[in-house]
């Protein structure tokens, strides 16, 4: 129910300071007086909302325990990739503290060992701050001005980017040792993926664009679409390092005879095609930071030139005669940086979108 109450005069009260008076029916109504405290909210078109204090603590004791604290109850039935994935899908939500009961489970240690490597491994900033064989505590430490979504988005693009690199490096001989370490950054990337998907919920649920630099609250849905596209250049890589594994392996156990392990021609263009999409990628980071619409639609337009550059390669290595099982690899590796291609064209359209507005007239005479 909306009631129009008039408008009000804003007083100054010296110092840069202003105040407004309250409705005396409202007051008398809420109950408040002097010295009660009321919540201020900015709303994304610049209006507020005030709430006082005591229906705000009242909202929150009708949800479950404090705002951002959670109980799980383990039962039997419970298998820790199951337990694991709710417990992803609560720190993604902005959880703050999660207790766990394994109270008659049988395989609780099981489970408790899956959580700890859960929480060690993947959920940035997460301590597992009490733990007895039937009940255990999560609680999530990190904030957002500790690492704010450029910075995590960054940190991302940089892990991703390395470990696409590892598997251009491990194509020059088929390296066998390589796979860890690539497994072992997309881990890093999948950590720092959750992170931010866990801050952008959190600050369009408290409606925190201005605060993070942003125009509006829909620039969160675009950096969501960059966090999954830098989170793929990992995922793809290391398929490249799986297939490459079962290659060598094959080599290793003689069920597989290659006159050579590499292509000197074919691995030289590809690293020189490799390394040209890798700076268009972070040419696209870029654009997307410095909010440069300019910048971003000069990246669509240059997009397509790869496909010539990628047909020219394809048509070098079949004119080769190649062993296939090579071959594959190779067009494996090909395929992985075109879809960097599309990622960073992606990134592009993210940056025009978020600022087209700011670089386009509302006026006839603009």
């Amino acid at each position: 129910m909306e009631e129009d109450v008039g408008y009000r005069t804003v007083q100054s009260a010296g110092r840069g300071s202003f105040i407004i008076s309250l409705p005396k029916k409202w007051i008398q109504e809420i109950g408040i007086g002097k010295g009660s405290q009321i919540a201020i909210k900015i709303m994304e078109d610049m209006s507020l909302i005030l709430v006082p204090r005591k229906i705000e603590e009242e909202r929150i004791k009708k949800g479950e325990g404090r705002s951002g604290e959670y109980y799980i109850e383990v039962n039997q039935k419970s298998d820790p990739a199951s337990l694991c994935r709710r417990l992803i899908s609560l720190y993604v939500a902005s959880s703050e503290i999660i207790h766990l009961s394994f109270a008659a489970v049988e395989n609780s240690k099981e489970l408790r060992t899956a959580v700890a490597n859960l929480a060690k491994n993947l959920l940035l900033g997460t301590e597992i701050i009490e733990e007895t064989s039937e009940k255990m505590t999560l609680q999530v430490l990190i904030n957002h001005p500790e690492l704010p979504i450029d910075k995590a988005i960054r940190r991302m693009a940089n892990l991703s980017l390395s470990a696409h690199k590892d598997a251009i490096a491990a194509l020059g001989n088929l390296n066998k040792d390589f796979k860890h370490g690539i497994y072992e950054t997309k881990t890093d990337v999948d950590r720092m993926n959750l992170y931010v998907v866990r801050q952008l919920k959190f600050g369009i649920k408290q409606n925190l664009f201005r605060e993070w630099g942003f125009k509006t609250s829909k620039e969160f849905l675009g950096y969501r679409l960059v966090a999954n596209n830098i989170k793929n250049i990992a995922e793809n890589a290391l398929t490249i390092g799986r297939n490459m594994e079962t290659l060598r392996r094959l080599i290793d156990d003689k069920l597989l005879v290659l006159k050579e392990l590499v292509d000197e021609e074919a691995y030289s263009q590809i690293k020189a095609f490799s390394s040209l999409v890798e700076q268009f990628f972070e040419e696209s980071l870029e654009s997307l930071f410095n909010r440069d619409y300019e910048q971003a639609d000069r990246i669509i337009s240059r997009a397509e030139s790869f496909l010539v550059l990628e047909n020219d390669l394809i048509t070098l290595m079949l004119n080769k005669k190649m062993d296939p099982n090579l071959l594959s690899i190779y067009r494996l590796v090909l395929d992985n940086s075109r879809r960097i291609v599309e990622y960073s064209r992606e990134i592009a359209e993210v940056t025009l979108n978020r600022t087209v507005e700011e670089t386009s007239s509302t006026t006839p005479d603009g």
